[in-house]
């Protein structure tokens, strides 16, 4: 694949190397941010050529889970799924680039898990050809889009609930799923043992990275869209939220604000 292509897809400003009835409700470095949470499976494998951050979310007690951006590897992703013999209630997509969906194919048709993405970019999924033409890529097959999700949205599997938040300024649908800090059906015992809270996690996609944001020059971006997505939503999310960004390291809310160059201040 020749520079233009990395420099495509490479996503950060400063990193040009690499349903079923219910669930959705309307209303090395990475593995040290993932505190011990009861029940909960959380892998984290980076797929294909620019390592696109697929996540693996899971409860060991109902084996339910999520599989967040599958960008392509998609036999390591069934391996992982298959080891903890997981049911996976959705196929998540943060936003539409072609090195988030090229495994989505495979994914769902060995899960039949149902496929959510924000409406505002179904239009760039429909583009994958001219992506994949664009960066020198064999073009992924398409498969049927499910779900579509919106701010504010709630998806659920086992005891665990993550909120949709839109974050548009990546591509036009880029959107962030938020964790809360406790499990959902125990919040009552850990709001009386506040010293065991566990942090939140957010899983960013392409919005926020470690040191760095995503980029805009690409279909869909705007470098004001994403600072208002950023300063105006994910800023309001606790200090100590873990950030788990679609490609490299993760980090925390309180860490990208005081030393984010784009963030300082806020």
């Amino acid at each position: 694949m020749g520079s233009r292509g990395i420099l495509f897809f490479a996503d950060s400003w400063f990193s040009p190397s690499p349903a079923k009835p219910g669930l959705c409700e309307r209303s090395d470095a990475i593995l040290e941010f993932m505190p011990e949470t009861a029940n909960l499976i959380h892998e984290i494998l980076p797929v294909g050529m620019l390592q696109c951050n697929c996540h693996i979310v899971g409860d060991s007690r109902t084996h339910e889970a999520i599989v967040i951006d599958p960008g392509d590897d998609a036999g390591q992703i069934l391996e992982v799924i298959g080891r903890h013999r997981l049911k996976v209630r959705a196929i998540v997509i943060t936003h539409t680039h072609i090195d988030h969906v090229a495994g989505l194919h495979r994914i769902h048709q060995a899960t039949a898990a149902p496929v959510y993405i924000h409406p505002d970019d179904v239009e760039l999924y429909r583009m994958l050809d001219m992506q994949a033409a664009w960066i020198g890529w064999k073009a992924p097959e398409r498969v049927q889009v499910d779900q579509l999700l919106r701010e504010g949205d709630s998806l659920r599997w086992g005891p665990f609930a993550a909120q949709v938040i839109h974050t548009p300024g990546h591509t036009q649908g880029s959107i962030c799923l938020y964790m809360p800090s406790e499990i959902p059906e125990a919040r009552a015992a850990v709001a009386a043992k506040s010293a065991e809270r566990s942090p939140g996690r957010l899983f960013a996609g392409d919005t926020l990275f470690a040191g760095s944001i995503g980029r805009t020059d690409l279909w869909g971006g705007s470098f004001d869209a994403i600072i208002g997505s950023l300063k105006g939503k994910l800023l309001e999310l606790p200090d100590d939220t873990i950030v788990y960004p679609g490609h490299g390291e993760a980090t925390t809310i309180g860490r990208e604000r005081s030393a984010n160059p784009f963030l300082i201040g806020n």
